[in-house]
């Protein structure tokens, strides 16, 4: 079975809306609204500057994805690309859609000039901490804060 990545486009907002909803409720057991879920999705694939969506397809059928913004780091003097809304369907997990998806950000990372590869992951996943650690990631010693304002953020 032939895995493909590809960057996202505009028709594959759905499935990144779907998927980011299950996602949200997997991890978390949150509910998004899927109005707001839809505009957030769109307004990375209509404005680039906020980031970009890839998408993993095995014999061409879409089976997961991963969300990469940008972060400047005045302390490297570069960008880390974090990876957010990872998402694999069921029946594709643990079959390397993650494993490509990640070795395509790190390629397009080191050819653009970024300093590094970040991610948080929720705290009891073991299984996706251990992915991580897997290809090379490490554990670092931050703790991620959040101040919600408004309460279509939450």
């Amino acid at each position: 079975m032939s895995l493909q990545i590809r960057a996202a486009t505009l028709t594959d907002l759905p499935d990144l809306a779907a998927w980011n909803a299950a996602m949200a409720w997997e991890t978390e057991h949150k509910r998004l609204d899927p109005a707001t879920l839809e505009r957030g999705v769109a307004g990375v694939l209509e404005q680039p500057r906020r980031g970009f969506y890839l998408v993993a397809e095995r014999d061409g059928v879409a089976v997961g994805c991963l969300l990469v913004t940008y972060e400047w780091s005045d302390w490297r003097d570069g960008d880390f690309w974090w990876i957010q809304s990872v998402y694999v369907v069921p029946a594709a997990r643990r079959d390397g859609a993650f494993r490509a998806l990640y070795a395509d950000v790190a390629q397009r990372a080191a050819a653009a000039g970024a300093v590094g590869l970040r991610l948080y992951v929720e705290t009891e996943n073991r299984r996706a901490q251990a992915t991580y650690e897997g290809l090379g990631m490490q554990r670092c010693h931050y703790f991620m804060y959040e101040a919600l304002l408004s309460d279509s953020a939450a």
